[in-house]
């Protein structure tokens, strides 16, 4: 119940801030659910995308949605997406390094990535460093410099299955001066592609529980039409402020409970 509750506030904190659902997903699946840290990160792209499919379209009927700036962005890390969870992802061995007593497993690895990412976008909300400083990205090679950061970020979240809303709405809002409620609305439609195409990049190697997955993102979705309704009432700059606090506490205990967990296999 505990994990069906969860879900629906993924989809809530996507509608509401336009990033994060995968950040709440994963920990969902794997604590609550019990679910394959590598499938938990196949099934986050499916809701995360399936999710931002619906949250885009309210946005882009409310004129929230710049379509120019999310292809230039969204195109390379789209590619990027797919390409690392259908090439690089399998080829991750399940034991990356054994000296001894200490032991980098396939699981450790994504696990401390997402948290790395998790820690250092929470820290940007926080300080609120998102400020707008120009439209570069009109100007000549601005394209490329803004397709080439979002194939760095489509191939960082692509590994660690984060659909990178965290991350993507920050950098439209420092990049691209476009206003925070269209960053967001930007931010979940390049979600919602990138994060479905990169999971067609899991179909042919991860096993897919498709009862159970609809399920839990039916109910998502239905947080995020909640969330697209209370964002019309809300601050979003105070939102992510709070956003970026609960995250940080959210990726610094789960970085604590594998750490202990690796404490607890050493002494073992």
């Amino acid at each position: 119940m505990l994990g069906y509750i969860a879900s629906f506030c993924v989809g809530l904190i996507l509608g509401l801030i336009g990033g994060g659902g995968s950040i709440l997903a994963i920990p969902i699946l794997i604590y609550l659910f019990s679910v394959d840290v590598v499938q938990a990160t196949a099934y986050s792209l499916f809701i995360v995308g399936v999710t931002s499919l619906m949250g885009s379209i309210q946005k882009y009927r409310e004129s929230l949605v710049d379509l120019r700036v999310g292809l230039i962005f969204g195109v390379p890390s789209i590619l990027a997406k797919f390409l690392s969870r259908k090439y690089v992802v399998p080829q991750i061995p399940e034991v990356i390094m054994d000296m001894g007593p200490i032991v980098l497993t396939k699981r450790m690895f994504i696990l401390s990535l997402f948290c790395l990412m998790v820690i250092l976008a929470a820290s940007a909300m926080i300080a609120n460093r998102a400020q707008p400083v120009s439209r570069w990205y009109e100007g000549k090679g601005g394209s490329a410099l803004l397709g080439t950061l979002g194939g760095v970020i489509g191939l960082i979240t692509g590994i660690s299955g984060l659909g990178g809303g965290f991350i993507i709405v920050p950098t439209l809002l420092f990049f691209t001066r476009i206003p925070i409620k269209k960053a967001i609305g930007t931010a979940l439609f390049i979600i919602s592609v990138s994060s479905l195409i990169g999971f067609t990049g899991d179909l042919s190697h991860t096993q897919m529980a498709w009862p159970f997955l609809l399920g839990i993102t039916g109910i998502a979705v239905l947080g995020i039409f909640t969330g697209n309704f209370f964002s019309k009432q809300l601050s979003n700059l105070q939102l992510k402020k709070t956003f970026g606090w609960f995250v940080l506490i959210m990726g610094v205990a789960i970085l604590l409970k594998e750490t202990c967990f690796i404490i607890h296999k050493i002494h073992a």
